[in-house]
């Protein structure tokens, strides 16, 4: 059967004066072929009548009441399972390759008889009108950091019009990383769009109410309110509602996967170089969307003339024991500090803390489930005179700086069990009091050398390779004489 081109072809040849004959020759065809389809007057295409019989019995025919009144009752069961069933009960009626049979007797069954199915709506975005965000994670990425794996998000914000996008490392998807991920993405991009659409974060929505409408966390409405944007958030567990970030994050993450196969490899030498590479790829992927993003730029509304600096104040008094409990975590201070109202000052990734108006610490904020952080330096001045209380310590594991330490504590206990924990306490001491890397190196060499690290032992490999002076320089004094014999000898030449 000729298609409708051949036809066609030869139908024009006819216009233009060739006979029959030629007009077959040119087309490709028969001159018996050439006089049907001018007797018909029609194209193959409108000859084609739909087939309303089936070209094989179907091999189903005997338990299809069954198959059919197995989806009425679960509409959700797979034709492979079904398919097993059937074998189950009849062995040998049906051959393995019929397994790919059955499912499309299902779809034709499902397309005629099946459930409605959930309909997507497309939507019409207008320039300035919305940006989407949302946090996503990277551990899939297997980024490292010095050959250390790199555990991070991404929040990631886009403008559906343009899908001009930024980016934000953090850590949590806590209200300080989402904050700040916000104002750095909109002054990466220079605007603020009408409105600004997430998922249901708890960091931002208290609750949803029994009539639908989302309350908002007094603080995420400072923050919308401070950048003049409308917060609208999704249904609960409907991710495509918050679509056009959703979809960009696997393009994202697509793009980063594919840039590091290119690159040979996902080790960086830090943080700063990491997200130098990945502000360098969104760039890249926002020049592909010049031409939208020129007509959006216009209609974004500028920022704000300072810039928030977002951050929870926390309340806080140091315990007798030298530490404080911020947001559930446990963090040490110095003892000095013990029996003072503190205010902690919590951002994405640190806590500021401040005496009055003095800052007075900053240490990094720890994530996740409860946890403690306990620098040694804070308390070794006590520790030290109390010895006893370092194995009956309750954050006794973190009183180890490095491998090393714990190494040479269990040496220490192998060989002086009674003085074990005296000994080591005193060499967290020369290490707060001297310089940890040096102690550190002189463990080393002990454990090399398979010698017991005892407090003298350390104390004089340090000691024996003190810390060079800085030289005292001389102010220099300046001789302008030459000057003056120069000009001299330049003057004698004339």
């Amino acid at each position: 059967m000729k298609n409708n081109h051949e036809v066609l072809r030869m139908r024009q040849e006819r216009s233009n004066g060739k006979t029959q004959e030629q007009a077959a020759a040119h087309a490709s065809m028969s001159v018996r072929t050439a006089r049907k389809y001018e007797r018909l007057g029609q194209l193959p295409r409108q000859l084609t009548q739909p087939r309303t019989y089936c070209t094989r019995p179907n091999p189903f025919a005997a338990d299809w009441p069954w198959v059919c009144a197995q989806w009425e009752r679960d509409a959700a069961l797979p034709a492979k399972t079904l398919f097993a069933e059937l074998n189950e009960q009849d062995p040998g009626r049906y051959q393995p390759n019929q397994l790919r049979t059955l499912p499309r007797h299902v779809a034709a069954w499902r397309a005629q008889f099946g459930p409605a199915q959930e309909v997507i709506f497309e939507q019409v975005h207008l320039p300035g009108a919305r940006g989407e965000s949302d946090f996503t994670h990277m551990e899939e990425l297997h980024v490292t950091l010095a050959g250390v794996p790199f555990a991070h998000l991404v929040y990631h914000f886009v403008l559906t019009y343009s899908h001009i996008e930024a980016i934000q490392l953090c850590f949590s998807e806590s209200f300080e990383a989402l904050a700040e991920g916000i104002e750095s993405c909109l002054w990466q991009v220079g605007g603020t769009p009408a409105m600004h659409r997430t998922d249901n974060l708890s960091a931002a929505v208290v609750k949803i109410a029994t009539a639908g409408e989302r309350v908002y966390t007094d603080r995420y409405l400072t923050l919308m309110a401070h950048d003049q944007m409308r917060p609208t958030t999704n249904q609960p567990r409907v991710p495509h509602e918050n679509g056009d970030v959703e979809q960009s994050h696997y393009r994202f993450k697509d793009v980063v996967d594919q840039a590091l196969r290119l690159r040979g490899s996902r080790d960086f030498a830090d943080r700063a170089a990491y997200t130098r590479w990945l502000q360098d790829l969104v760039r890249r992927r926002n020049a592909t969307r010049a031409l939208r993003w020129a007509e959006e730029r216009p209609t974004l509304p500028p920022l704000p003339t300072t810039p928030l600096n977002p951050a929870q104040d926390v309340a806080v008094t140091v315990s007798r024991f030298a530490t404080i409990r911020v947001l559930r975590h446990v963090y040490s201070v110095p003892s000095r500090l013990m029996g003072h109202a503190l205010l902690a000052r919590v951002r994405a990734e640190t806590i500021e803390l401040y005496l009055g108006a003095s800052r007075m610490l900053n240490i990094p904020r720890l994530r996740g489930t409860p946890q403690h952080r306990i620098d040694y330096r804070h308390i070794i001045d006590s520790l030290v005179r109390k010895p006893g209380a370092f194995a009956p310590y309750r954050y006794h594991d973190a009183l180890f700086p490095s491998l090393l330490f714990r190494q040479a504590y269990d040496r220490l206990r192998q060989h002086m069990p009674a003085r074990a924990d005296q000994q080591y306490v005193r060499l967290l001491y020369l290490a707060a009091t001297t310089s940890e890397s040096e102690v550190e190196t002189a463990l080393s060499v002990l454990w090399d050398a398979g010698t017991t690290p005892t407090h003298e032992a350390v104390r004089d490999l340090v000691q024996g390779h003190p810390t060079p002076a800085v030289p005292q320089l001389s102010p220099a004094t300046l001789d302008v004489s030459v000057y003056d014999q120069l000009l001299g000898a330049e003057v004698s030449r004339e």
